[in-house]
Order: structure tokens, then C-alpha cells, then sequence
């Protein structure tokens, strides 16, 4: 039957061609005579490989092989150049072909949603012109850091799996706008989610979180799900202050980044110091230093996180938001107790049950 359709279709020459749930098992290969053809459906099938002659196609821009029983991704989707959507939803998916991933560049919309993936391979940066990215249902634990160099996404579903974390270089993605992360297991969200300055909704609903990062009530945010999260509550409770001891390390790092702020050039005036002419021969000192934190009091840089606080935050009258009322506990770093203790400051201190 889907010989017959395809014979007719060579005639017109179709922009479109649908061959949904005909219960094809295999696409006859006279479909590489299709090349006039932009939109391809094939989903709701039995469909585990695909024809080499599809590479014909040369002008596909759409492909729907949502619904069939793909385990990996199909060779010849490798040789479909122009291709700028791939449904994929529903298969069985185990692994990402590195291969294939790295010539889909003009692809800008994936979805791969509900599959058994459970990870991606790191050629999933080579999808440069990817803007949304589902992968809902599947089975991932991590997400590799080079899916931080999709630099043009705006639209990532990652709901439904396994993950504890984000990558800390998450903030590289400075064009999303929308993140869908409910149903998992993430813990703590990276500190960098602050640089996505066009995010505007985040779904965190279900998951293990108890603090937002720092900058949350530096980002654009509409919308905010974050119920059934076990979230810091405000309920003050005795505590007990330690001394701090700082590591010669420590006391290095501080010295120096304190330095360097006071040595800034200003209008008329050259005020290089000496550290901060030396410190461009020691690149590592350099990254090191630039992991540092600010306090959230004295606003003085300090390099390892020494007292870890919280802020509450009006949902509605601070970040504005409209689908969410009440107080967000946001993470708060301060550099010492004496900060800490000083008057002035709306930050408490984490305690752990």
C-alpha cells in the first residue's frame, strides 16, 4: 500500500508526504525519488531503520518518527543536511549516535521524549542552531557540560528523569527563556543559573530542593513552580557560633583579591598595582580567584564559601511573580561570622535538621 501512495506522489511531487499509522515495518526505498519533499510523516508505525535512499531528500526540513521502535538514531539521518525539525518521541532510544548528531546543524528543534536515554554524548554540542531541546521521560542521571555550548537554545525539557544536578557552566545558555525540570531528583542548582538573563519561566515542582541560587531575583522570571520541593522554612531556631579560622590560603586569596578591587584604574589616573601587573603571569592563580564569592554584607570577594545563608523573598513583591505567592528561601554567602552578627541584614543562618 505505501508503494502505491508513493508511485502516486511521484507525480505531483508533494512538499508533504504523511504515512502515519499505516503499520509499516520498513519505508520502500522508492521514496528517494521524493526529493521535491520538505515534510515528512512517518510516525505511528513499526519502524526500526530507515533506507539509505532517504538521503535523496536532500530538502527535508521536517521528519516525524514519533511512535515507531527506533533503538538508535538512523545512519542516514546523517546525510539529511538540511533538516530543522526531528520528532523522535516514543522509541526506544537507549544512546545518541555521535555521528549523526555531529552534521544536523541546521536542526533547531529535538524531541526525544520518552525514550530510555541515559545520557548524551558530548557531540551534542555540534547542534548549534538548537533552540529547543525535549527530552522528557527518559532515564538521564546527568547532563554532560558541553550541553552548555548550545548557545542559541531557548526551550529545554528535561522533566520526568533522574538527575541530581545541573552543570555548573548552565549559565552559558543566555538565550533560554524557558527550563522544565519537575519530576527529578535535583538537589541544588547551579550558581551560573543567574547569567540566563532571558529566563522567564522555571518548573522545579518534585524534585529535592532547598535553597534557590543567589541571583534568582536577578532573572526575568514570569512563571516559578517549585511546590512539592522541601524547601527551607522560616522558623528561627537557637544556634551556636563558631570562631573562624581562616587557611593561609585563604587569608592569601582575600589579600589579594582586595587589591586588585582598591588597584582598579580610574578616570585620569593609572593605578596598576604591582599584584595586579604580576598576577597575568600566573593564569591558574587567575581561575582560581575567579571562583570566588561576594558577601552578601560586606560585599568584600572570599574564596571558599565560609558561612552559608538564607534569604527569604517575596514571591509576588520582589520577583513579581503572578502564579506563585509567599517567601522563597534564595542562598546567601557571607564571608564571616562578624558579618553575620553585624545589624542591618535580613540573612539567617541554615540549620540542618
Amino acid at each position: 500500500m505505501a508503494d502505491t501512495m508513493l508511485v502516486r506522489a511521484l507525480k505531483g511531487k508533494p512538499k508533504a508526504l504523511n504515512l502515519c499509522n499505516k503499520k509499516l515495518d520498513k519505508v520502500p526505498k522508492i521514496i528517494g525519488k521524493l526529493d521535491c519533499v520538505l515534510h515528512l510523516q512517518l510516525r505511528g508505525n513499526k519502524l526500526n531503520t530507515l533506507p539509505m535512499e532517504l538521503s535523496h531528500l536532500f530538502q527535508l526540513q521536517i521528519l516525524n518518527l514519533g511512535n515507531n521502535e527506533f533503538e538508535e538514531l538512523p545512519e542516514v539521518l546523517e546525510y539529511l543536511t538540511m533538516l530543522e525539525k526531528l520528532h523522535l518521541f516514543n522509541n526506544k532510544l537507549k544512546t545518541l549516535a555521535p555521528k549523526v548528531l555531529t552534521n544536523l546543524r541546521n536542526l533547531t528543534f529535538l524531541n526525544l521524549n520518552s525514550n530510555n536515554l541515559k545520557t548524551f554524548p558530548p557531540e551534542i554540542c555540534r547542534l548549534s542552531s538548537l533552540q529547543h531541546l525535549s527530552v522528557d521521560s527518559n532515564q538521564l542521571t546527568e547532563l554532560p557540560v558541553e550541553i552548555c555550548a548550545l548557545l542559541r537554545l531557548e526551550e529545554f525539557h528535561v522533566a520526568n528523569n533522574q538527575l541530581t544536578s545541573l552543570p555548573l557552566e548552565f549559565g552559558f545558555l543566555v538565550n533560554l527563556e524557558k527550563l522544565y525540570l519537575q519530576k527529578n531528583k535535583i538537589r541544588e542548582l547551579p550558581e551560573s543559573l543567574g547569567k540566563c538573563y532571558k529566563l522567564r519561566t522555571v518548573d522545579i515542582a518534585a524534585n529535592e530542593l532547598r535553597i534557590f541560587p543567589t541571583e534568582l531575583s536577578a532573572l526575568p522570571l514570569k512563571e516559578l513552580h517549585c511546590e512539592e520541593n522541601p524547601l527551607l522554612q522560616h522558623i528561627p531556631v537557637h544556634s551556636v557560633q563558631e570562631e573562624e579560622v581562616l587557611s593561609l590560603k585563604e587569608i592569601g586569596a582575600r589579600y589579594i583579591m582586595k587589591e586588585l578591587k582598591d588597584s582598579k584604574p580610574t578616570a585620569g589616573k593609572d593605578r596598576w598595582s604591582y599584584l595586579r601587573k604580576a598576577i597575568r603571569h600566573y593564569p591558574q592563580i587567575k581561575e582560581m580567584l575567579a571562583q570566588s564569592s561576594k558577601c552578601a554584607v560586606c560585599g568584600e570577594s572570599f574564596l571558599n564559601t565560609w558561612l552559608e545563608c538564607v534569604r527569604f523573598v517575596d514571591a509576588r513583591e520582589d520577583l513579581k511573580l503572578n502564579n506563585l505567592s509567599g517567601l522563597i528561601p534564595v542562598r546567601a554567602l557571607l564571608c564571616s561570622y562578624r558579618c553575620f552578627n553585624s545589624s542591618g541584614h535580613d540573612y539567617y543562618g541554615v540549620a540542618f535538621p
